[in-house]
């Protein structure tokens, strides 16, 4: 999980807030999805595709498959930076993770997404990507 073979990135960070946490101040590890959302969301704003875009289109994207390791704890008041990966967009959207901490650039915790289009109509799962994503990731891929 990195870089190597990324069609796109995108960074957020977030201060740890105190709610996170357990009693000894290090983050719960149910907190990393929304971790992972926040670099989620940036990646896809770059192609102008978030949330809203997505249900507009016809389209909703539940997440299939999750998968987090956990190397190093985040704790209270830490700043992490979260990189996101695009790898996959054909026939699902698959992102690579990786969490740092902000100030020393330690390596905290790997994770990866999948997500699949299902039609909000028919609430069916499609197993190509719709054309709203594919056609909105090329055209980003020819501006950079």
């Amino acid at each position: 999980m990195n870089s190597k073979n990324a069609i796109m990135s995108a960074v957020a960070t977030v201060d740890i807030p105190f709610q996170d946490c357990d009693p000894m101040q290090v983050v719960w590890h149910g907190n990393y999805a929304r971790y992972l959302e926040e670099a989620r969301r940036e990646l896809l704003r770059q192609i102008d595709y978030d949330y809203m875009q997505m249900q507009a289109s016809g389209y909703v994207w539940p997440i299939v498959d999750m998968r987090v390791k956990y190397i190093n704890s985040a704790v209270f008041s830490q700043v992490i930076r979260i990189e996101a990966y695009l790898k996959e967009y054909e026939s699902r959207l698959k992102i690579d993770y990786v969490i740092f901490d902000q100030a020393t650039g330690k390596k905290l915790t790997k994770a990866y997404t999948v997500q699949v289009a299902v039609d909000i109509e028919s609430k069916e799962m499609q197993f190509e990507s719709p054309s709203t994503l594919t056609d909105k990731v090329e055209t980003w891929l020819k501006r950079s």
